[in-house]
This record gives C-alpha cells, sequence and structure tokens, in this order.
C-alpha cells in the first residue's frame, strides 16, 4: 500500500515556521497584512474566505476582510484595489473568484499591484514564473511542490505528468515542475492515449476536474501521485480527480482527498503574504 501523503500535517507544520516568522517580523513593528475581497453571495466563497480569515488569526497575519454586495460595479472593486494598492499595511491582496459577470476577471486581476499579488495570478507574476524567477506563487502549485520536498520526492530527472490544463494549478505547476529538472508532459482532454501517458510518470499531478477519471491501473507501480481534484460525488462523498482504491495499491505514495493538497493551499497563501512582508522591510 502506498505512503499516505498527509496534506494536514505538512501544512500544520508550515504554518507553525510562517508564526514564528511573523512574532519575529512583529517584534521588528511589522505585521504580515492580507486584504481579502469577496463580491456577492457565493456560498463556496464565504466559506473559503472564513477559513483565510481564521488562518491568518492563527499564525499573527493581519487579515482585512471586503464583503462587496453581488451588484458592485466594476469601477467600484478597481477603486478598491487602487486604495489597497496604496495601503502600505497590506502585503498581499486576494480577490476571491469567481466574480459576477458585470465585472471584467482579467481586468482585476491586472489592477493588483504585483508586488501585492497574493495569488501569483497577474501576467506579470506568471511571466516571471515561467522563466524561473517568480515573485509570488500560485498558491495550489506552490503546495503540491512543498509536499513533494516533505516527502522527500527529488524530480530531477523523473518523468512528471501532469494532467489539467488550467492557469490556476496545470500550467505553473508544470513550470515549477520544470524548474525542479523534472521531464514533463502536460495532458488535457484532448490528449490521445492518456493511460499510455500516465503509465510512464514517476509522478501523476491530477488537476483536471473529473471525479476518478484518472483509473488507478494507468498508474505505474511506485509512482507517486499528487490529487489536486475535489469532487462532490453525491450528497456527502468526496472524490478526487483519482480512483483512489486501485491506485493506493500501486503507487508508493498519494495524496488523500480530503485532507491531501487542500489544506496546503490557505497555508501557501499566508507564506506569500509573509514573503512579501519580508521582502517590504
Amino acid at each position: 500500500m502506498a505512503k499516505i501523503i498527509d496534506g494536514k500535517a505538512i501544512a500544520a507544520k508550515i504554518r507553525a515556521e510562517i508564526s514564528a516568522e511573523a512574532a519575529k517580523l512583529k517584534e521588528q513593528g511589522i505585521v504580515p497584512g492580507l486584504a481579502v475581497v469577496l463580491v456577492g453571495e457565493d456560498p463556496a466563497s464565504k466559506v473559503y474566505v472564513s477559513m483565510k480569515e481564521k488562518a491568518c488569526a492563527d499564525v499573527g497575519i493581519f487579515s482585512d476582510e471586503y464583503k462587496l454586495a453581488a451588484e458592485t460595479s466594476e469601477e467600484e472593486l478597481l477603486t478598491l484595489i487602487d486604495k489597497l494598492n496604496n495601503d502600505p499595511k497590506i502585503h498581499g491582496i486576494l480577490v476571491q473568484l469567481p466574480l459576477p459577470k458585470q465585472i471584467n476577471t482579467e481586468r482585476v486581476l491586472e489592477a493588483i499591484a504585483p508586488e501585492k499579488d497574493a495569488d501569483g495570478f497577474h501576467p506579470y507574476n506568471v511571466g516571471r514564473l515561467v522563466i524561473g524567477k517568480p515573485l509570488f506563487q500560485p498558491c495550489t502549485p506552490y503546495g503540491v511542490m512543498v509536499m513533494l520536498k516533505e516527502t522527500g520526492v527529488d524530480l530531477t530527472g523523473k518523468e512528471v505528468v501532469v494532467v489539467g490544463r488550467s492557469n490556476i494549478v496545470g500550467k505553473p505547476v508544470a513550470f515549477m515542475c520544470l524548474q525542479q529538472n523534472a521531464t514533463v508532459t502536460l495532458c488535457h482532454s484532448k490528449t490521445r492515449d492518456l493511460a499510455a501517458k500516465v503509465g510512464q510518470a514517476d509522478v501523476v499531478i491530477a488537476a483536471v476536474g473529473v471525479p476518478e477519471m484518472i483509473k488507478g491501473a494507468w498508474i505505474k507501480e511506485g509512482a507517486v501521485v499528487i490529487d489536486v481534484g475535489v469532487n462532490r460525488v453525491g450528497e456527502k462523498k468526496l472524490v478526487g480527480d483519482v480512483e483512489y482504491a486501485v491506485a493506493s495499491e500501486r503507487a508508493s505514495a498519494i495524496t488523500p482527498v480530503p485532507g491531501g493538497v487542500g489544506p496546503m493551499t490557505i497555508t501557501m497563501l499566508l507564506q506569500n503574504t509573509l514573503e512579501s512582508a519580508k521582502r517590504g522591510m
């Protein structure tokens, strides 16, 4: 059976380190500050925002929340972002997605000052990631890389297969793996013979958003499986993008769903905010 990669335990370790660093900064009169902007009443977004607020409080990061009505105009939101860009107490800005239809998401993300872009979605930060000199790294892929490191996985020369090509996970994690000297194959919905591609992988990173799309039988014996997917099946059951039961019998290490990559995303948001505060010293 595969070793279970415990995202909760790794996240707790990183958060303890962040808390210690934040305490040191406080002694120098600097409190890392994160602004979280929520527009509308999306239930999942509200849950995420409350989790981020609690996480900030737990590690000593100042959290400033802006909860705006669903009918807020794009100009009103851009005005708020401009104010936050110029607020010295704020080191990181996060605009919770999705945004209401009347607001152009790209315009909003591009309005965030790159040096405060805690989500790492600004084109400037994406460009820096591609050339291997990141300022902010997107939180979920950043979490994946930390999990691999903490599990003792050296990517040098390894065959990494990423399934999913989103701007939020698939593309950035592929570039991050390249920086660690892996040979990376980026697969997607139009990939031919996905089973064969996955079967060659030393490390599989699944981020496609389809319940158990990657069959356990495809996994090479001894491969490492990182499952980013969280899919609700029925009323309460959560499953990943990988057929866990079979994959866990073939893999050497695997992330569970839930309790795998999930806890790392908010943790890396805290890490990004801390790093930004340290850069501003």
